[in-house]
C-alpha cells in the first residue's frame, strides 16, 4: 500500500496538469523536425476504446497529431463517453473544425464502422487482448496500452493475430521513446560500461486478493461489460472505475484500483514492470527473447528475480533510499541508473546531453510515442514497439507473478514459450484463465 500510494500521489499531481476549457493537457509543441503528412494523404482516423485517466492522456496527444482525426469513442461508463465527447468537440471548435463526434458503449460498434482506420485501447487489462484480437480481425491498426495482455497466452494469441492480419500494432511502452531511456541503452549496449554482471529493476509488489468493501454501482456504469470475461464475481467499489464529475468538471483521483488485485490485475509486477522489466529486456538485447527462470518473494528473498541463459540476474530492487522506480544496470567498468526524468552513471563522461534533458510537460503528455505509430501506420511497418516485443517483455512481468503465486522458482523455455520441469502442470496452468461463458478469446 505505501508504494501504491506513491504512485497516487505522483499521478495526481501529473492530473493537476489538466487544464482549459475542456481539461485539455497544454502540450509541448511538435518538433521542428515532424513532417506533416501531404496534402495528398487522407486522414488517419481514430476511435477509442476505454475513455479513463490514462485514454484522456493519450488523447490530448494523438489529438495534435497532423494528419489525425478522432472520431468515435467507447466506455461502459456513461460520464467518461460525455467527458470525451466534450473535449474533442471543444478540442476541434477551438481549432476551427468541424468533426462529428460519435460514442458508444460497447466496443464492436467502433470495430463495426468502415471509416475508422485504427483504434486506441486504454482499457484494463484483462480486456487487452481479447478487443485487440477483434480489432485487428475487423482490419483495424491497433495502440495497445501497456501491459500488452493479462496472461501469457493471450499474448501468444495476439502476436498470431496481428501477423495473419497484417495489422500495425504499437504498445504504450513509450520509455523507449525519450531520451534518458534511449542513453542508457546505447550506452549498455556499446559497452560503455563493460559486460553486464546484474540488473537492479524497481518495479513494487506483486497483486494482493482483492479487499475493498462493497459499494453501489453507479447507475450510467454497465458493470457487467467491465467484467467481461472475467470468471469470479467481483463486487463493484467506485476505486475500480473512480468516478468523475463534468459539472464542475473534477477528473479521476487516482488510478483504476483494479491493477493491484490479483483477480484483475498484475500489481505492481505489471503495471511498472512492463515499463522497466521492458528496458531491462531492451538493454541486455533480450527482446523477442526473456529469462530462463524467474523466482519469488519469499524463503529469506525480499525481491522478485530472474535469470538469463548468459548467467545475468534482474532483480526487482531498489538501486537509491527513495524506491524509484527505474533501473539500474550493473557492469564490469561502471553503472547506469535511469528512470523518467533521471539519468546517472558512475563516469560523469556517459552523462546525458543537456539537449535531451530539455522536454517540457508530465511524462504521460509527450507524443513521441504515439508520433511514431501513426508514422507507422502511414509507412504500414512496425513502430518502436512492435507485438513481438510487447509480448516479451510482458511475458517477464507475468512469469514473476506466476512463480510468486506458486512460492517457487519456476524454469522457462523463451524459444517455445513453455515451461521446463514442469512435472505437476501448475506453473502452465497459470499461463492463462477460463474465460466466463459467452466470451472467447479468438
Amino acid at each position: 500500500m505505501k508504494d501504491q500510494k506513491k504512485s497516487w500521489s505522483r499521478r495526481q499531481f501529473i492530473n493537476s496538469g489538466v487544464a482549459g476549457i475542456a481539461g485539455m493537457m497544454i502540450l509541448p509543441k511538435l518538433s521542428g523536425s515532424v513532417k506533416s503528412p501531404s496534402p495528398t494523404d487522407p486522414d488517419i482516423k481514430l476511435g477509442f476504446i476505454g475513455m479513463g485517466q490514462q485514454s484522456m492522456f493519450l488523447l490530448s496527444g494523438f489529438l495534435q497529431i497532423p494528419g489525425v482525426q478522432v472520431l468515435a469513442g467507447c466506455d461502459v461508463y456513461g460520464v467518461k463517453r460525455k467527458r470525451f465527447e466534450k473535449r474533442v468537440n471543444e478540442f476541434y471548435k477551438k481549432a476551427g473544425k468541424e468533426v462529428k463526434i460519435d460514442t458508444y458503449e460497447k466496443y464492436q460498434d467502433i470495430l463495426s464502422r468502415k471509416d475508422i482506420d485504427a483504434v486506441v485501447i486504454a482499457v484494463p487489462d484483462h480486456s487487452h487482448a481479447r478487443i485487440a484480437i477483434a480489432a485487428c480481425k475487423a482490419g483495424k491498426d491497433v495502440y495497445l496500452e501497456k501491459p500488452m495482455t493479462f496472461t501469457i497466452r493471450e499474448g501468444q494469441e495476439l502476436k498470431k493475430v496481428v501477423r495473419e492480419n497484417k495489422r500495425i500494432f504499437g504498445l504504450g511502452s513509450q520509455q523507449r521513446s525519450s531520451a534518458e531511456f534511449q542513453h542508457a541503452v546505447k550506452l549498455v549496449q556499446d559497452g560503455a560500461i563493460g559486460k553486464i554482471t546484474k540488473v537492479n529493476a524497481y518495479v513494487g509488489d506483486p497483486p494482493r486478493p482483492y479487499d475493498l468493501p462493497e459499494e453501489p454501482i453507479p447507475a450510467d456504469l454497465n458493470w457487467d461489460l467491465w467484467l467481461g470475461s472475467l470468471p469470479n464475481p467481483i463486487h463493484f467499489n467506485n476505486q475500480l472505475d473512480p468516478p468523475i464529475t463534468l459539472e464542475p468538471e473534477q477528473n479521476e483521483k487516482l488510478w483504476g484500483a483494479w491493477r493491484w488485485y490479483k483477480e484483475m490485475g498484475g500489481g505492481f509486477t505489471t503495471d511498472w514492470g512492463a515499463h522497466m522489466f521492458d528496458i531491462v529486456q531492451w538493454g541486455l538485447g533480450m527482446d523477442r527473447n526473456g529469462p530462463v527462470e524467474a523466482s519469488p518473494i519469499g524463503d529469506g528473498t525480499k525481491f522478485m528475480s530472474f535469470k538469463y541463459a548468459n548467467g545475468v540476474i534482474v532483480t526487482s530492487e531498489p538501486f537509491n533510499a527513495t524506491n524509484m522506480k527505474g533501473v539500474k544496470f550493473w557492469g564490469e567498468k561502471g553503472w547506469i541508473e535511469v528512470s523518467r526524468g533521471y539519468f546517472k552513471a558512475s563516469d560523469e563522461k556517459l552523462a546525458l546531453p543537456a539537449s535531451a534533458t530539455k522536454v517540457e510537460g508530465p511524462y504521460e503528455t509527450r507524443i513521441p510515442h504515439q508520433l511514431n505509430f501513426i508514422e507507422s501506420v502511414r509507412m504500414r511497418k512496425d513502430p518502436v514497439v512492435p507485438v513481438e516485443i510487447g509480448h516479451s517483455s510482458c511475458t517477464v512481468c507475468n512469469l514473476g507473478n506466476i512463480a510468486c503465486a506458486l512460492k517457487r522458482t519456476v524454469k522457462w523455455n523463451p524459444a517455445t514459450e513453455t515451461f521446463v520441469d514442469d512435472t505437476d502442470g501448475a506453473a502452465t496452468k497459470l499461463l492463462h484463465y477460463e474465460y466466463r461463458k459467452g466470451y472467447k478469446l479468438v
